[in-house]
């Protein structure tokens, strides 16, 4: 549904109209599937990282290590080049998350296991 809307506001509007965007993805289309109201905030915070003007400029960094960008415009080739390069597992910092966030949720699924371990 995010990317048929995003195709209608790209074709139909002259300018991107960002906020509209990151209400439409973050609170509508994926927020109404979101019952605790901090990962609503959650998801807004990240959504509103990725739809800037600023994307649309060669080398946008999404991350203050510069692992994460937005490259120049080129073919599918070139994205999907791009995308193989990149982690198999992302770093929280592609989500605009402090590393602290790996290691709180590395800690929830050892502990989950163990419990299911356990339960047996």
């Amino acid at each position: 549904m995010c990317k048929k809307q995003l195709k209608i506001f790209l074709n139909d509007f002259d300018e991107v109209p960002y906020k509209v965007l990151n209400f439409l993805v973050a609170e509508i289309n994926y927020g109404g599937r979101v019952t605790d109201y901090i990962d609503g905030r959650l998801i807004f915070c990240i959504i509103s990282r990725y739809f800037v003007p600023e994307v649309l400029t060669d080398d946008f960094y999404f991350s203050d290590t510069k692992n994460y960008r937005s490259i120049p415009a080129g073919s599918q080739a070139d994205y999907v080049a791009y995308i193989k390069q990149l982690p198999l597992n992302p770093q929280p910092e592609a989500f605009g998350m402090h590393e602290n966030a790996q290691i709180t949720t590395d800690t929830k699924a050892t502990r989950d296991m163990l419990e299911t371990v356990l339960s047996l």
